[in-house]
């Protein structure tokens, strides 16, 4: 092994530092930049050249080159910010995104999310995320991942009302009054509680309910329209859509009687809904000795509303809140994770590509075995400057050296040429 081999070893350590300066240039460039994993050098000697000595054969080297750069995919600090779609990972898992008509996925830590003009949600570059959508009984659709898109300019449809609940108290110590009748339900009932349901067309009604104690330990219950409201009915005049019975026993509490129903069909409302509306009554009522009163009545109905507010929460659910007060659940984000992290490909743009070192991604939700989702969080970029700049000096006295080789080389390649002289 001569003197001009020699040459090439120096060239290859100012060509595997020159690498090693990229990488490390590369990782300040973007010590700022959202999901960024800095990437580290490693280096690694050339095969040796065998030559023969006084002890056998001995083994010289023929310089350096950069064996892999591999990027560190530990977890980066959070930074909170002011965005519903801003999201970040606790653990290993990426979220996954795809171009718009693309059936190619990619992968990012970035979550810098928005939602475009179509109501896409999408990362800066336009990429879709991708998730599963909810079916209409608000179930996750378990399908492949798609994307994810809020129908930000479409009302929705009204609800009618098909279920009443209620949690009262009727007071034991009231006197027997029944049995009750619509055209005096003042003097024939102990109590009433009014609510307000929707109907097809999602136009509000208010339905009363009378309580009436018939007996000791038992109330009759009767829920009552204005006829106004029901087409044939008449203005003034009550119209009884659903009646039952309430028992209880000597404790106060219900035994029979926590549930009724209205007439299918007698709901028929003037204003044309449709008149298959039933009513479900839930009752869930005591009967002690102290004033009577509603604790608290809900009902399932709602009129139309237009989306006011999409949310994102920590299980990476998508919800759009609507103007009516509903809340309906659209999709949930999903996320991939890898055996081999550090296999994947970088695209550009903080995206990854999957590939055979990598292998197949396994695609779940946000949980334990695939990481936690936090709203409102960016990670931050894992670039260590203080290293960085450690590293920065550690190969620039190795590029040097490696160039102090190739001249002291051929200084002594020069003593070589002036031997003729």
């Amino acid at each position: 092994m001569g003197l001009s081999s020699t040459l090439y070893s120096g060239v290859s350590g100012l060509q595997a530092n020159s690498t090693a300066m990229s990488v490390t240039g590369n990782n300040i460039s973007n010590s700022n930049t959202v999901g960024f994993k800095s990437s580290s050098t490693v280096f690694s000697d050339v095969l040796s050249a065998s030559v023969a000595t006084a002890s056998g054969t001995g083994q010289v080297g023929r310089g350096s080159n950069v064996s892999t750069v591999r990027t560190d995919f530990s977890q980066g600090s959070f930074q909170s910010t002011s965005s519903a779609t801003d999201l970040a990972i606790e653990g290993e898992s990426f979220f996954m995104v795809s171009a718009a008509d693309s059936a190619e996925v990619l992968y990012t830590r970035n979550g810098a999310f928005s939602f475009d003009s179509d109501g896409y949600l999408v990362n800066a570059e336009g990429y879709r995320v991708q998730g599963q959508t909810y079916t209409a009984d608000g179930e996750p659709s378990n399908g492949d991942p798609e994307d994810i898109q809020v129908d930000l300019d479409t009302q929705i449809a009204a609800h009618a009302t098909e279920n009443v609940s209620m949690s009262t108290n009727l007071d034991a110590d009231e006197e027997v009054t029944g049995p009750f009748d619509s055209t005096d339900p003042d003097t024939t009932s102990n109590y009433s509680t009014s609510t307000t349901i929707y109907d097809a067309l999602g136009a509000t009604h208010t339905v009363t309910t009378y309580f009436t104690k018939t007996a000791d330990q038992e109330w009759s219950w009767n829920t009552v329209v204005d006829g106004e409201e029901l087409d044939g009915g008449t203005a003034g005049v009550l119209n009884v859509v659903g009646s039952g019975t309430l028992e209880f026993d000597n404790s106060g509490a219900l035994v029979s009687g926590a549930s009724g129903s209205s007439t299918a069909g007698i709901l028929d409302w003037v204003n044309g809904a449709d008149d298959s509306q039933q009513l479900t009554f839930e009752f869930d009522t005591t009967q002690f000795s102290s004033d009577s009163v509603v604790f608290s009545q809900e009902q399932d109905g709602y009129t139309s509303g237009d989306v006011v507010d999409v949310s994102i929460d920590n299980d990476g659910v998508v919800s759009a809140t609507y103007s009516n007060g509903e809340t309906i659940d659209v999709a949930v984000l999903t996320l991939a994770s890898f055996a081999n992290p550090g296999g994947l490909l970088k695209e550009g743009g903080s995206l990854y590509s999957a590939n055979g070192s990598s292998g197949e991604p396994r695609i779940g939700t946000a949980g334990s075995a695939m990481g936690t989702i936090y709203t409102n969080a960016l990670e931050l970029s894992t670039v260590d400057l203080s290293q960085e700049f450690v590293d920065m000096i550690t190969i620039q006295n190795g590029y040097s050296a490696a160039s102090r080789v190739i001249t002291t080389v051929d200084e002594m390649l020069q003593e070589v040429i002036n031997l003729k002289r």
